[in-house]
């Protein structure tokens, strides 16, 4: 299992909500591993679309062809997905990378509305490349005020909403 925070800004709060996501899959006995598109090349753009492949994205595309299960934590920009996330899945090579594999989809977003656009529309290119998508999708909103100092969850109807997610997800 993969937990991807899909945006490329530093000291985001999609960060911290994907180190939950792993800390809590951790106490129910899942190894999580955990891909900030932070740590995607830079030269992205030029040396891994169109079928090029670089040595920087190398190890990225074995993890993701190695991995059933992702979890995407997927913020808010500009009422949809951020670009980041789209080059990322372009660069994956396809159909490995995500064929018939399965994905558990979280909105985060500052406003209140959790990024339901946002995780309506990648939910569209995650039906175009057959990857399957848990029927219980997240968004969670004015997330500064859901996450506690140490990048914890504290709310009880968030706690019991994540909880679900991951158990449903654990058994998809």
């Amino acid at each position: 299992m993969l937990i991807i925070s899909s945006t490329n800004r530093p000291g985001s709060s999609t960060l911290k909500v994907a180190r939950y996501y792993q800390q809590q899959l951790q106490q129910k006995g899942i190894d999580a591993g955990l891909l900030s598109l932070s740590q995607l090349p830079d030269n992205l753009l030029k040396t891994d679309l169109y079928g090029l492949r670089s040595t920087e994205f190398e190890p990225i595309q074995k993890l993701i062809t190695e991995t059933d299960k992702f979890i995407f934590i997927i913020p808010e920009y500009n009422g949809s997905f951020p670009g980041v996330l789209k080059v990322f899945i372009d660069a994956c090579s396809f159909p490995d990378s995500f064929y018939d594999k399965k994905a558990a989809l979280v909105g985060v977003s500052s406003g209140k509305y959790g990024n339901v656009r946002g995780i309506d529309h990648f939910t569209g290119v995650c039906h175009y490349m057959h990857l399957n998508v848990l029927s219980l999708k997240l968004h969670l909103a004015n997330i500064k005020t859901e996450l506690n100092s140490d990048g914890e969850f504290f709310k009880e109807d968030t706690l019991r909403f994540t909880n679900e997610q991951i158990e449903k997800f654990i058994k998809f």
